[in-house]
């Protein structure tokens, strides 16, 4: 899967100090083929969505350990929306329930990806995504 061309910014909203998994995949994107912008850790929603907006990214990625993410997510694609933002996919991996999911998706997330999937797996949907945009 070729990502060559896309631009994703990883993320790591609210509290959470843990980003070895976020720069995994950052670093799988990357050799992947896309240009991948990392923020570092705590970081909120309104910063995550004004840095999209201003790379001119198209997906942000939040990595969410702490159990928020259903929170997390949704003021992230909010303040995406006020910032102009809201044709930029969001995908979230984590530590997510899979009763989770259905909210993440209808709070905005075009994916959802937990710690049991592949990399490659991972990476390959991100491209489907991105491709179906």
């Amino acid at each position: 899967m070729s990502l060559a061309g896309k631009r994703i910014l990883i993320a790591k909203p609210g509290l959470d100090g843990h980003d070895v998994g976020a720069k995994i995949i950052a670093l799988a994107l990357r050799d992947a083929g896309a240009e991948v912008i990392y923020t570092g850790l705590r970081k909120s929603p309104q910063y995550i969505a004004r840095v999209a907006v201003e790379e001119d990214v198209d997906a942000v990625g939040l990595s969410i350990l702490s159990g928020s993410h259903v929170d997390l997510v949704r003021d992230t694609v909010r303040h995406l929306r006020e910032a102009q933002g809201g044709n930029i996919k969001i995908f979230v991996g984590g530590t997510i329930p899979q009763e989770d999911v259905e909210p993440l998706m209808t709070s905005g997330a075009a994916g959802v990806f937990n710690a049991s999937q592949r990399i490659e797996d991972v990476v390959a949907e991100v491209g489907r995504l991105l491709d179906d945009a």
